[in-house]
């Protein structure tokens, strides 16, 4: 078990001539180097970009799906880091409406947890394959309102990470958060990200 060092690649524009922020958040064994590099895809080009680290290549030590209390304290440390992110952020001068979430995997999985967690209206959320956290998902852990924030989930089916049901499952609790959620799945497809999901979310997220 571990704790996670404050440690954030950035990219984009410099945030005090930035229109809006994305946090982006790496899957297991990768890099933030690596999920960065995303918005060579999403194309948004008036963006301050930031991606934290995780200490030891992994959010939480085991499948986001065991037992929560199993995966702690690292779970907790990475919801704090990106408390802590957001809110230089909005120090920054960018509101949370302006602030918009992309990951992947275990990344895709933490960035649902977290609004969940601190609901209202942000930018957008991006989940490439990912779901709520938990052996049996804790509905109390998730109040407030999203306002309409778009959310966009996809994953295979099936998946050697995410089941299908468990996508389905957060994305209901979602839209009664009153998310904006679309949820798309590739019957086949391995565990990695297509260019049909990065044109969805880039369409429904960002509205390129």
């Amino acid at each position: 078990m571990y704790t996670h060092q404050k440690n954030i690649i950035t990219a984009g524009v410099p945030i005090e001539t930035a229109d809006k922020a994305i946090v982006f958040l790496h899957g297991r064994g990768a890099t933030a180097s690596d999920i960065i590099n995303l918005n060579q895809h999403f194309k948004v080009d008036d963006a301050a970009l930031f991606a934290p680290q995780a200490t030891n290549h992994s959010w939480y030590p085991y499948s986001f799906m065991a037992p929560e209390k199993e995966n702690q304290p690292s779970l907790n440390s990475a919801l704090t880091l990106i408390q802590e992110l957001v809110s230089e952020i909005t120090t920054g001068g960018i509101p949370l409406s302006k602030i918009y979430f992309a990951g992947f995997s275990q990344g895709a999985c933490l960035t649902l947890e977290y609004i969940a967690r601190n609901a209202g209206q942000y930018g957008g959320a991006i989940a490439f394959t990912g779901g709520l956290i938990g052996e049996t998902i804790n509905r109390a852990n998730y109040t407030g309102d999203f306002m309409q924030t778009p959310v966009f989930i996809s994953t295979g089916n099936p998946d050697p990470h995410v089941p299908v049901s468990r996508v389905e499952e957060s994305a209901g609790i979602l839209k009664e958060m009153k998310a904006d959620v679309q949820v798309k799945i590739y019957p086949g497809r391995v565990h990695t990200i297509g260019k049909e999901e990065i044109d969805l979310a880039r369409k429904m997220v960002f509205h390129l």
